[in-house]
């Protein structure tokens, strides 16, 4: 499976501000009683963008990253809160979209969680790294056991 790690992706000044807006007690995250449609594992999210438009007040915060996308469209961006679990569950095996497209995670923090590629390819958590990837493949997400929460945030694009 073709895919590419670009570590460092934000300059560490909007780095930072990313991170701080993401962690802190003023951003709004919500429940879903499903990762996918195959799982029953719960988590949260935050959708910034569907439907060809934004869904969020945050999306301006987030506008430079997708900007590096370079996109001819956006489909979704999703940020993602896992919490910490006792042993790591790996999530079921998805797909983003049916339709062929483009998909990049953006990890915020760094922990023992990874996105499992359909090849079997195991992707860590790193802060600040960016996986382009292609999300209308199987692949799939794992809680983290050593940190508190593992936050990303989830683009799908043409």
């Amino acid at each position: 499976m073709s895919f590419k790690i670009i570590d460092n992706f934000l300059d560490k000044e909007y780095f930072k501000e990313i991170e701080e807006l993401f962690t802190s007690n003023n951003f709004p995250w919500f429940y879903n009683n499903k990762v996918n449609l195959f799982d029953e594992e719960t988590y949260f999210t935050h959708l910034i963008y569907i439907d060809f438009k934004p869904n969020s007040n945050f999306y301006n915060n987030i506008f430079k990253i997708v900007l590096k996308l370079k996109p001819k469209a956006l489909l979704r961006i999703k940020a993602n809160l896992y919490l910490k679990t006792k042993k790591k569950i790996i999530h079921a095996k998805h797909t983003d979209y049916d339709i062929p497209h483009k998909g990049a995670i953006f990890y915020i923090n760094t922990n023992n969680g990874k996105t499992i590629l359909e090849d079997g390819t195991k992707i860590d958590s790193v802060a600040n790294r960016m996986l382009f990837f292609d999300s209308s493949k199987k692949h799939s997400s794992t809680t983290c056991t050593d940190k508190k929460v593992r936050l990303n945030i989830n683009f799908n694009y043409l």
